[in-house]
């Protein structure tokens, strides 16, 4: 048993708990409050004058897949061979070794969903996974936890070079329905064939993960920048009756009454950036703030390498300078995250019952001073301060 006592345990769902207890058993919190008993036997951390959250989730990084200090080599984002490569898995080209992982868990960050890139209409399987294990099988908590997709200004700039489509917004959206329009079909040839094997048609394994999206199963989450691209995405989800998150939604305060109206969720960012491109040029800072303001669900990203992994907790810290409140930037990195990203019944909230991802910290995880006291993964503690090798992030 492992026990976390004294703290200032801000639970993310039930408030704020000043020198509380959180008592772990089993890789799960079983009590939680103040007054609680330590049994004699258990390890302890005394976090007195410390401040103790969930793991941080990053829900939308490349961490591992796009391996940081390697160059090309490193480099297994994009499948970037055909726009419509749903049968591609993250999962398959995650490296457990990288360096990004280590910063993560160092810095407080327990888990993450790690995606394809963006170079394709249809990229393929994001999966969430936990930032420290020995192997990703042992890492991985939802090896499917939605399909990667993108418009705007990459997939264009990915195939228009070569003459083949997409080179425009319109053959974007073609091309996704296509994709969508075929899977219905293939699901209707299944359905058709019934109990006869002989007339169901060869399995196809990209089209099997679409038909997950067209059942409702996973959500499409599609990279959308500018405001015409998210409602291009809202548009075709309309159309295939899918779920849909927007990734980066640069502009989707501009739209964020449309977002809410659907009750579509962003993962907003990254923020923390200079407008490298075009249809980031009218990125805020506001806007979380703003989305927040309209009802809208959402969760802050790093696009890790984009920004370095454990500078969530700065976006979020800015998000807040610029008008969104404490706790709702708190959850953005943690709760709400964990939801978007498919294990908000396992983790992010300090609650009996829950997977015990805990970070211990010198101060609030919003000062630029505080540093992590020790890092706690399914019950385990993997990081200390002081002990091993420290990431110059």
């Amino acid at each position: 048993m492992l026990a976390i006592k004294k703290g200032k345990l801000y639970t993310v769902t039930a408030g704020i708990i000043d020198e509380g207890t959180i008592l772990i058993d089993d890789g799960k919190i079983v009590a939680i409050g103040k007054g609680i008993s330590i049994p004699e036997g258990a390890e302890i951390i005394d976090a007195e004058g410390k401040v103790v959250t969930p793991g941080i989730i990053d829900a939308h990084a490349h961490v591992g897949i796009w391996e940081e200090g390697m160059g090309n080599e490193g480099i297994d984002v994009n499948e970037a061979t055909n726009p419509v490569t749903p049968q591609v898995r993250a999962l398959d080209g995650i490296n457990p070794e990288d360096m990004g992982l280590r910063d993560a868990y160092q810095m407080g960050v327990t888990a993450i969903w790690c995606p394809p890139g963006s170079a394709n209409i249809i990229g393929g399987e994001g999966v969430t996974m936990r930032t420290k294990g020995n192997s990703m099988d042992e890492m991985v908590m939802v090896e499917l936890s939605g399909l990667k997709a993108a418009f705007g200004e990459n997939p264009k700039g990915a195939y228009g070079n070569r003459k083949i489509m997409p080179s425009t917004r319109m053959g974007s959206a073609a091309v996704m329905r296509e994709a969508l329009l075929k899977t219905k079909h293939y699901l209707g040839k299944i359905a058709k064939a019934g109990d006869d094997e002989s007339k169901l048609p060869d399995k196809d394994l990209g089209l099997e993960v679409i038909a997950k999206v067209l059942r409702k199963e996973i959500p499409m989450r599609i990279h959308a920048h500018r405001a015409d691209d998210i409602m291009t995405a809202i548009r075709i989800a309309e159309e295939f009756d899918i779920n849909i998150t927007i990734e980066h939604g640069t502009e989707a305060h501009k739209v964020a009454g449309e977002l809410a109206k659907r009750n579509i969720p962003v993962v907003i960012g990254p923020a923390l950036c200079a407008r490298s491109k075009v249809e980031v040029k009218d990125t805020s800072l506001a806007t979380p703030a703003i989305c927040h303001a309209a009802g809208v669900k959402f969760a802050l990203l790093t696009d890790h390498p984009i920004i370095p992994v454990g500078y969530l907790p700065l976006a979020a810290a800015m998000a807040v300078k610029y008008g969104l409140p404490e706790d709702v930037a708190l959850a953005s990195i943690t709760q709400t995250a964990a939801e978007i990203s498919g294990v908000g019944e396992r983790v992010g909230s300090l609650e009996v019952g829950k997977e015990a991802d805990i970070v211990v910290w010198t101060g609030h995880p919003f000062e630029t001073e505080t540093k992590v006291e020790a890092t706690i993964m399914a019950g385990a503690v993997v990081y200390r301060r002081g002990e091993g090798s420290v990431s110059c992030c």
